[in-house]
């Protein structure tokens, strides 16, 4: 096994030449890929065992990286030996413990430089910002990725409005009036039910953003996307409602704006597999299953194929919903 010195010293030569990357350049992220792949094959004794138990050869290319399926966060721990510090659990939404997926998280510090910059690139400063949070799921389990991330955006907004928010429909309009007159612009993150809800309530809310982070919950029948975002539209007099793809097991996530496409940071990547054949690529445009490399991931597993199913196009991913007989869960994943 190797040390732990040998580690922390890869990890940090990786993480700096992760944020460097270019949007576009794809010579570097697969050079990049490649070597994070060779250093967790090595060092993640689970992900090794899952690539050793397929018949195929050493990748040279990033189309030919075996990718772990989303289910072993649930049935093991996903990490990286020599870690000893104290990591961070944060754990998926879920009915039990047992069907919940662990993602542990030693550096925090990773998981911020990475979701910040993002966030900034696509949705804004949160300085400039009035951050509202409307997720009452996520707070009642407790443990969850998203609450970390959107407390950190609330913080550095540094409003004494920004906070969480339960469905006051009413302590809502004031807070976005007052953004208004303070020339912010207000935020507000909500899971899909808790959006419904306020949407009914007939607010105005036409100069917010509105981005929406899961599903029903079990609270509500479930709507294809475009029906979800027509009811909150017509609800809050918004003109598109904005998404966020991200999910307990990566440390990265993507937005989509009015085009219902979404946009991924430089250090991730999604592929479309065939959903009959797990190491084919389909072309752009088909549906397939959906495999995401996240850079960020680095001490867990940075390639992940998910139960979602989606497509790509010139302008982006679509997220089209998910496999038959996947659970339901919380990271804006709505049968279409």
């Amino acid at each position: 096994m190797r040390s732990e010195q040998f580690i922390i010293d890869k990890i940090r030569s990786f993480q700096a030449a992760i944020f460097t990357l270019a949007k576009d350049d794809l010579p570097s992220f697969e050079k990049l890929a490649l070597a994070i792949y060779n250093f967790q094959y090595e060092v993640n004794p689970i992900y090794k065992s899952f690539v050793d138990a397929l018949p195929r050869s050493m990748p040279s290319c990033l189309a030919e990286i075996p990718f772990l399926p989303i289910s072993f966060f649930k049935t093991h721990t996903v990490l990286i030996d020599g870690i000893e510090n104290e990591s961070t659990l944060f754990m998926s939404s879920g009915t039990t413990s047992n069907e919940r997926s662990k993602h542990y998280v030693p550096s925090l510090k990773l998981y911020e430089a990475s979701f910040l910059p993002t966030y900034i690139n696509q949705i804004g400063n949160p300085e400039d910002q009035l951050i509202l949070a409307l997720l009452p799921s996520y707070l009642e389990q407790g443990n969850s990725s998203l609450i970390y991330m959107v407390n950190s955006l609330i913080e550095k907004s540094n409003h004494p409005l920004s906070g969480f928010v339960l469905n006051q429909a009413d302590e809502i309009e004031k807070r976005y009036k007052t953004a208004q007159a303070e020339n912010k612009k207000l935020i507000l993150f909500g899971v899909s039910y808790a959006l419904l809800d306020l949407a009914e309530k007939g607010l105005d809310l036409s100069q917010a953003t509105i981005i929406e982070t899961g599903g029903m919950k079990g609270k509500r029948t479930e709507l294809t996307k475009q029906e979800l975002h027509q009811k909150i539209c017509d609800g809050l007099n918004v003109d598109f409602v904005s998404s966020e793809y991200g999910m307990t097991e990566l440390l990265s996530q993507a937005y989509s704006k009015n085009n219902g496409q979404f946009s991924e940071p430089p250090w991730m990547k999604i592929f479309i597999r065939d959903v009959n054949d797990p190491f084919y690529y389909v072309s752009q445009g088909k549906t397939g299953g959906i495999n995401v490399i996240d850079l960020a991931n680095l001490y867990s597993c940075c390639f992940i194929a998910t139960q979602d199913l989606g497509r790509i196009d010139k302008a982006g991913f679509s997220i089209m919903g998910r496999f038959d007989n996947s659970d339901i869960r919380g990271c804006n994943l709505l049968v279409q």
